[in-house]
């Protein structure tokens, strides 16, 4: 009898608590666990959206397909040229900003406030002004030309025009992280650094022995953003290029791929899909990777 009271009080608290989540699992239902499932359906079919939405199913076309599309090889490729040089560098910036921040610097609130600028900036808006500076006769090239150092054709240059989006994406999105690292270095006691002091440790080596390793589970996080980020760059490139990821491709990323194949090309919104279900795995692998390679170094 007790025992049966008792399982009725758990089922009763268990509805409680579950309708209070309806609202959110409803939510993530329809805004995201439903648009999932639809894209790995569509991903199997060939889609017609024109004249009325017609399906047919092609198995695993769609993803076969990805081996044999020229472009889809180039986008997977800038994407990892990306994802490798700004994921480091914007980390290693970011850390270093807030370690300079943390130093006790005159004007530290000053600095904070400019530093954080960036982010507060719409990515769009961004873009645009720094559209202005990589011009040929902009900012940049300017004050090149002053330090009588090369000048560049920022945009239009294939070699140089991902580069120039690198640029401007890691100096855009390392104060975030600065924030994120700001918040992590409070939290490190001072007296670390006091007996580091009285066995001769200079700064550099305070740093590295004592702030690094005390700051690696919020480093690993500020990967992992930094990794998801990366792989869905969009809007930067597509205002680059006009939504061609020109000149020459040098700026197709697989996000504005799958969004030329999904609105531009007819019958092409399956394979859309299945491109970014892969993106979607790669993206997950990359995570996982990240999440174990920064396991492994807490061992040691």
């Amino acid at each position: 009898m007790v025992k049966s009271s008792s399982s009725k009080k758990l089922r009763r608290e268990a509805g409680q608590g579950y309708l209070f989540m309806a609202p959110v699992l409803i939510i993530l239902g329809i805004f995201v666990i439903a648009p999932i499932l639809c894209a790995i359906y569509l991903s199997f079919h060939k889609v017609e959206l024109l004249g009325g939405t017609h399906l047919e199913f092609r198995g695993l076309d769609n993803f076969m397909k990805i081996t044999f599309d020229d472009r889809a090889h180039i986008a997977l490729k800038n994407t990892f040229i990306y994802v490798v040089i700004v994921v480091p560098l914007q980390t290693l910036l970011a850390l270093v900003l807030a370690a300079s921040l943390n130093a006790g610097m005159k004007g530290q609130k000053f600095f904070r406030i400019v530093y954080f600028l960036p982010t507060l900036t719409s990515s769009a808006v961004l873009t645009l002004i720094f559209m202005w500076m990589y011009n040929q006769n902009g900012l940049i090239n300017h004050i090149l030309d002053m330090l009588h150092l090369p000048t560049y054709n920022w945009i239009g240059d294939p070699s140089v025009a991902l580069l120039a989006i690198m640029i401007m994406n890691i100096w855009a999105t390392a104060p975030f992280f600065m924030v994120i690292y700001l918040a992590a270095l409070q939290d490190i006691p001072d007296s670390h650094y006091e007996a580091a002091e009285l066995d001769g440790a200079t700064g550099l080596q305070k740093f590295w022995h004592i702030t690094v390793p005390n700051l690696r589970p919020v480093t690993s996080f500020v990967v992992i953003m930094g990794l998801i980020g990366t792989f869905q760059l969009f809007d930067q490139s597509y205002i680059f290029s006009g939504g061609s990821g020109g000149p020459n491709n040098s700026t197709l990323t697989v996000v504005l791929l799958i969004y030329q194949y999904a609105f531009k090309s007819l019958g092409t919104m399956g394979y859309a899909t299945a491109l970014a279900f892969m993106l979607a795995i790669i993206i997950l692998i990359a995570t996982l990777l990240q999440r174990k390679f920064s396991k492994e170094e807490s061992l040691y």
